[in-house]
Order: C-alpha cells, then structure tokens, then sequence
C-alpha cells in the first residue's frame, strides 16, 4: 500500500508545491506521512458534510482543493467549523492534503483543463512560471515558451471561430453543461481571444487586459474588478466558483485510482455548490 508521503510526492509532480501563491497553504497540512494509504477521497472543500463522508467511508487521506485550514487556527477545538473539522478527521485518523492554488498554476492543472475543455487553441499561461522564475507572455502573446514546463498564473488562449461574447456564452454553457452564467459587458461585443481564471479570478483582470483578451471566463469575480475588466474591453463571464474547479477533482480521483491501484479512490459524492439559483 502507498504510504501518504509517496502520494504526496506524486501530487506535487503534478502541481509542484513552488507555484503556489505566498498567502496559501499547501502540501500536507494534517496526518503523518508514514502512513498507509488504502482509502482515499478528493473533494473541493472539506464541508462538514464532505468530513462525515470520509469518515463513514473509512478514508485515510482527502485531497482536497481548497486547503483546511486555511487561515491559521489558535485553537483545535469543535467551537468553531475548521476547527471542529479538523478535530473529527484527527480523531478518525484521516490525513488532509492540498495543492490549491498549485495546482490552479500546474502544466496540467485546473486551469490547462478547463481551457482544453473550452477548446481553446494556441494556450499559454497569462503569466507563466519555471524553475528559472517567472516570465510574463502578455507583453508578447506570440513567443516561444521558456524551456522547461509551462506553468503559471491562469491562462488564455484563441476562441476559433470568432464570435460575439453571447455566442461564447452559450457556448461554454453547452461545453460545461451549465444551467446559466454571468455575463458583464456587452453582449455583442466580438470575442476571439479569452482568459481562463478557475475559481475567484479578480486579481487576473490585469492579466487578461494586458493580455489584450476580449473575455474573461472565470468562477466569480467582485463587482469592481468585472466593472475594471469591463472598462477596458474585457467582457466578463463567472460560471460560478464550483463549476470551474470542482471537475478537476473527479478527473484526479480517476488518476490516483489508475496511479495507485491498491487504494479505492473515489470524489466526494456528497458535495454540492452551496449556491442555487431560486
């Protein structure tokens, strides 16, 4: 049985811890590393409901997207939710892991995937990252790549054939499989060249306008920065914080399930967007 540290060093080929932001936590934040790993679930965010889940499962280790904790906690006790979370899952014997924002950056992390799965072409990095450091492609969309992986912040890339930014809408709509999205600028406004920022994407909006996006396809996004983007011709479409990560973990339970053939892997099957639409 792979023991959590051969887990651990297989997810951080995969998303190298180095490209996380400073503020993140990530790696390995509960559990011994020794230990064996038979069970194992990921999940975007460890919710109460997601914890008991992992407990009835009788899961030793969770990878989970959005680390827990994720501000730094003075106190393991249930008076307050992480805490409290924490406390059950140290108690059950469970591990937690997380690449976050790592794994937002990674060659192929969530958001390559979510930009392959929107079919775009020619798709860089808005700012990439290397072992050499980083260099931006805004200034210059057509150069060559650094050697070595291509990583980084977010990514953009060619929408082909050009159309209207309604167009794209319904199109990432049918792609996605979503019900709706939210759109900022105007709808008639010709889109060609896209951004990709999975999960809150405001700090992005710089990026893209360098970028010389037309759109910014993103999770969610604060009313200023859609009104910033929108300012400086950069429609806005948020298809909601879950949807542009949460399928990520489903295709990396499947690769963990084929990496490590003696642990059942499987994604959370009880978490849910916490936002509905009434």
């Amino acid at each position: 049985m792979p023991s959590i540290a051969a887990i651990g060093d297989y997810l951080q080929q995969q998303a190298p811890l180095v490209l996380a932001e400073s503020w993140d936590q990530v790696g390995l934040l509960v559990g011994d590393p020794k230990n064996e790993v038979t069970r194992m679930m990921t999940c975007l965010t460890l919710s109460p409901n997601v914890a008991e889940e992992a407990i009835l499962g009788r899961a030793q280790l969770i990878v989970s997207h959005h680390p827990l904790p994720f501000r730094p906690i003075t106190r393991l006790t249930t008076a307050q939710t992480p805490s409290r979370i924490l406390w059950q899952l140290a108690r059950a014997g469970i591990s937690v892991y997380s690449a976050h924002t790592a794994f937002d950056s990674a060659a192929r992390g969530i958001n390559q995937r979510l930009a392959q799965r929107l079919g775009l072409q020619q798709i860089k990095p808005l700012q990439a990252k290397n072992a050499m450091g980083t260099e931006s492609f805004t200034d210059s969309v057509g150069r060559e790549p650094p050697p070595g992986e291509i990583a980084g912040v977010g990514r953009c890339g060619e929408w082909l054939p050009e159309n209207s930014a309604a167009a794209l809408a319904t199109y990432v709509k049918q792609q996605l499989q979503l019900e709706r999205l939210s759109l900022s600028g105007p709808a008639t406004q010709t889109v060609r060249r896209v951004a990709i920022a999975c999960g809150s994407g405001g700090s992005l909006v710089p990026l893209a306008i360098a970028a010389k996006c037309q759109a910014l396809i993103t999770g969610d996004i604060g009313f200023h920065d859609a009104l910033e983007a929108t300012a400086n011709g950069v429609c806005v479409l948020a298809i909601g914080h879950y949807q542009s990560e949460r399928f990520a973990m489903e295709e990396l339970a499947v690769e963990l399930g084929t990496t490590f053939p003696d642990c059942d892997v499987w994604a959370s099957a009880q978490e849910r967007d916490p936002f509905v639409w009434l």
